[in-house]
C-alpha cells in the first residue's frame, strides 16, 4: 500500500535532483536556497519515518536529541576549535543561532537515521557500542562529501588550514566521528532496516558523487567521498540482496 513516507521519499528524490539545478549559478543566495531545500525535504522524510516506525517517545527522543546535540557540537567546535579544529561560519547560510546556521544541526538530523539503518545492515545484532561506532563512521563518511562542498561554497572557513582537500584538517573528521557516535549512544536507536533510510544513504552516496564530479567539479572529494561511503553502502546493499546473511 502506498504510504505517506513513500510520497515523501519521492519528494526527497525530486528535491535531490533539484539541488544542483538551483545551485547552478555561483550566487550565494542560490546556493543557500539549494542547501536549505535539500535539508528540509530530508528532515521531513526522516521525521515521518521515525514517527511512523518507532514508538512516539523514542521518535521524539531522537528528533530532539540529534539536532540539539548537533548544535551543541557545532557551537563548541566553532567557539573553541574542539574537537573539529578552528573554524568559523560565515554569514552566507541563514538563519543562525549564536553564529551556528540552523541548517547545520538539521543536517545532523537528516543523516543520522540513514547512518543508523546502514550500521544495522552492516553489523546486524551488534552490541550498542559497536553499532554506535559503525554509525558514527558511516555518518563521517558522508562528511567527506559535505565538508569540501560547503567549504568550497564558503559557508564556513578553517582558521588554520589542514592537510585534507581545501585545507580541511583531519581533526574535523575525527570530531564528526566522535560526536556522531555519542549522539547514537545517547539516542539508542531502534531498528530502521524495514524503512527507506538505508535507501536514502545509498542514493545520497550516488547523488553526491554525481554532484561533485559533474556539477561542482570537485573531483578529489567526489572520489574520496565515494570510496568512504562505499565502505558502508556496498555491504549493506549486498546484505539486502542476500549475498550476506542477515
Amino acid at each position: 500500500m502506498f504510504q505517506v513516507t513513500d510520497a515523501l521519499l519521492l519528494v526527497w528524490f525530486l528535491g535531490m535532483v533539484a539541488v544542483p539545478l538551483i545551485a547552478r549559478t555561483e550566487r550565494t543566495r542560490s546556493r543557500s536556497r539549494a542547501i536549505s531545500l535539500g535539508v528540509v525535504v530530508q528532515v521531513v522524510l526522516v521525521t515521518a519515518v521515525l514517527l511512523t516506525t518507532w514508538p512516539l517517545a523514542a521518535a521524539l527522543r531522537a528528533l530532539v536529541l540529534v539536532p540539539v546535540l548537533g548544535w551543541v557540537a557545532e557551537f563548541i567546535g566553532s567557539s573553541t576549535g574542539i574537537p573539529f579544529g578552528h573554524y568559523h561560519y560565515t554569514d552566507a547560510l541563514q538563519p543562525q543561532l549564536r553564529r551556528v546556521p540552523l541548517a547545520i544541526p538539521a543536517a545532523w538530523l537528516m543523516m543520522m537515521p540513514p547512518s543508523w539503518a546502514i550500521a544495522e545492515l552492516v553489523a546486524p545484532g551488534a552490541p550498542w557500542w559497536l553499532s554506535a561506532v559503525i554509525a558514527g563512521a558511516a555518518f563521517t563518511a558522508w562528511d567527506m562529501y559535505l565538508d569540501p562542498h560547503l567549504v568550497g561554497w564558503q559557508f564556513w572557513k578553517w582558521d588554520v588550514p589542514g592537510r585534507f582537500y581545501l585545507g580541511i584538517p583531519l581533526t574535523n573528521f575525527f570530531g564528526w566521528f566522535i560526536w556522531a557516535a555519542i549522539i547514537t549512544a545517547a539516542v539508542q536507536p531502534r531498528s530502521l532496516t524495514g524503512t527507506s533510510m538505508w535507501l536514502v544513504y545509498v542514493l545520497t552516496w550516488l547523488f553526491q558523487f554525481g554532484g561533485h564530479m559533474v556539477f561542482w567539479r570537485m573531483r578529489v572529494s567526489a572520489v574520496v567521498g565515494f570510496i568512504a561511503m562505499a565502505v558502508f553502502a556496498v555491504p549493506a546493499v549486498m546484505r539486502l540482496l542476500g549475498y550476506l546473511p542477515m
